[in-house]
């Protein structure tokens, strides 16, 4: 009864438009920022690593390289905070966390894309 309840009371901060991308995905993060009583919107891009956690307590991990260092950031995946996520491009991945990135340099870090082919209007 009480999971009921919860579960209520939780799908009222869900997205309902929740943007689709998987892991391995290469995506620009839109998250708003107030800076005294303005608001802008800075975007963060990397690769998905990780996602975890369901309903409103879902997050994702997004890694960058910014001037040779590895930087990562969690985002809430139902945040009012994120604007929008562009999903970039595709990566072909055969695990659900891509930590093993981590530890790699340069080329070694760029993921196959996944192809979509689209039939030709022939």
């Amino acid at each position: 009864m009480s999971q009921q309840i919860l579960d209520h009371v939780e799908s009222k901060s869900l997205k309902t438009e929740a943007d689709p991308f998987e892991i391995g995905d290469t995506v620009d993060v839109h998250n708003r920022i107030l800076e005294g009583n303005k608001e802008r919107t800075q975007i963060f891009n990397g690769v998905v690593i990780a996602r975890n956690g369901s309903g409103s307590r879902e997050m994702f991990t997004v890694r960058r390289i910014v001037s040779g260092e590895g930087v990562e950031r969690k985002f809430p995946v139902h945040s009012p905070k994120i604007a929008k996520i562009i999903v970039k491009r595709s990566g072909v991945t055969r695990r659900a966390k891509l930590y093993y990135l981590r530890d790699r340099v340069g080329k070694a870090v760029r993921l196959r894309e996944r192809r979509t082919d689209v039939p030709a209007n022939s």
